[in-house]
């Protein structure tokens, strides 16, 4: 037997699963503090589930190494760079360079016949042929745009090349955590969702589901840290063009409006157009979403909180503020968590939702390894329980 199997073993009919599921349920409900160590290599199960990182050096890759040193269960057996192939990753990233991590190689090099499970962290248009080259018996995880969007004519027109692996996109699931997570726990390959997409979808999906808002005249302003760019060398993102300023990009035609067109319309089983505007925001990490929309007949912003409040009651990353406290990026951050509110517009009839996350954890490599997480049978918060950073 595999170590994968070995382990699914052990959690599904051995009755650990069980335990982790009350112990899980009973922390949501008396939310309660928690201490949490780095897990050592010596405190590592017997049963590891062995994980490959393809594209370690960028910035979701080495928000996965941050959680998976915590992770009592996966254990990193392999990671690509090819701009980096034959470094440390201490070498690329100094603030690791106490970890016991395998060198850099390049995907070429790469030895799939060590692994249980990969997250792709590679830029999308590279992803479809490399994950189609992927031996099948691996669990993967994509945080590109690749496998996200269901047509692949869609992906044609948002991104400028024919999709390259028809067969797997069908096989696909979409990996917003907290709305698809039964499918999840069954799938081999997961899309895991977009950063904008997720601030925008965990506030709506539930309100359209609700038939709580109008499918018209939802328009979103979205704010971004630099990080959401990647870490590749830009002219735009340079210090000096950054610093001291903000500018919105992509506007009318950023590739995450139809990922958000898409799941919107599933919920509604209506067809949904949404204004959508992102701007780049002079910080390192973080997003806001500001949404306003039209509310149905006779509901008012009371209904839209409660709807939200009684929907996330029981989810340990998303949490619906009291009152009038409004979401700050600052206390998401380093964090998996999503804070969301509602207030009442000015204009009769319409509300005005802001949601935070952390761009790199929720909106990328945390939603990653959560969503990992349920698809080898783990409790879906391991590895995941760090407090936000602040200040």
């Amino acid at each position: 037997m595999s170590s994968m199997a070995a382990l699914r073993s052990i959690f599904m009919d051995g009755g650990c699963f069980s335990r982790f599921q009350e112990e899980s349920k009973s922390l949501k409900i008396r939310k309660m503090p928690t201490r949490f160590s780095v897990v050592s290599a010596a405190q590592k199960s017997d049963k590891s589930i062995k994980v490959g990182i393809l594209g370690a050096s960028g910035y979701t890759g080495v928000e996965l190494i941050r959680f998976l040193a915590n992770h009592p269960y996966f254990d990193i057996s392999l990671m690509t760079a090819d701009r980096k192939a034959g470094q440390s990753i201490g070498a690329v990233f100094p603030h690791l360079i106490t970890q016991d991590l395998p060198d850099l190689v390049a995907v070429k090099d790469a030895d799939f016949s060590t692994v249980d499970a990969v997250f792709c962290c590679l830029p999308h248009g590279t992803t479809q042929e490399i994950i189609k080259g992927l031996p099948s018996n691996l669990k993967i995880v994509d945080l590109s745009a690749d496998f996200r969007l269901r047509d692949i004519n869609d992906y044609g027109e948002w991104y400028g090349q024919p999709h390259k692996a028809t067969e797997l996109q069908k096989e696909a699931v979409y990996g917003l955590t907290e709305i698809y997570r039964k499918k999840i726990q069954s799938a081999r390959l997961v899309a895991n969702p977009g950063c904008y997409p997720t601030t925008v979808l965990l506030p709506l999906v539930p309100l359209m589901n609700a038939s709580l808002i109008a499918l018209d005249n939802i328009v979103i302003v979205s704010n971004s840290g630099v990080s959401g760019a990647g870490r590749s060398a830009k002219e735009a993102n340079l210090y000096t063009e950054i610093s001291e300023g903000i500018f919105s990009y992509g506007i009318t035609r950023h590739r995450h409006v139809p990922e958000i067109e898409q799941e919107l319309s599933n919920a509604a089983n209506s067809s949904v157009t949404i204004s959508f505007t992102p701007t780049l925001m002079p910080m390192s990490r973080g997003m806001q979403s500001t949404i306003n929309i039209q509310m149905a007949p006779g509901v008012s912003v009371e209904d839209l909180k409660q709807q939200l409040t009684r929907f996330y009651e029981n989810e340990e990353f998303v949490a619906v503020l009291p009152d009038n406290q409004a979401p700050h990026t600052k206390y998401v951050q380093g964090s998996n968590a999503c804070h969301i509110n509602v207030f009442p517009d000015r204009i009769p009839g319409r509300a005005i939702i802001i949601s935070v996350i952390d761009n790199l954890v929720k909106g990328a490599s945390g939603q990653a390894l959560q969503n990992l997480n349920l698809m080898m049978g783990i409790p879906e918060n391991t590895g995941l329980k760090c407090m936000p950073l602040f200040p």
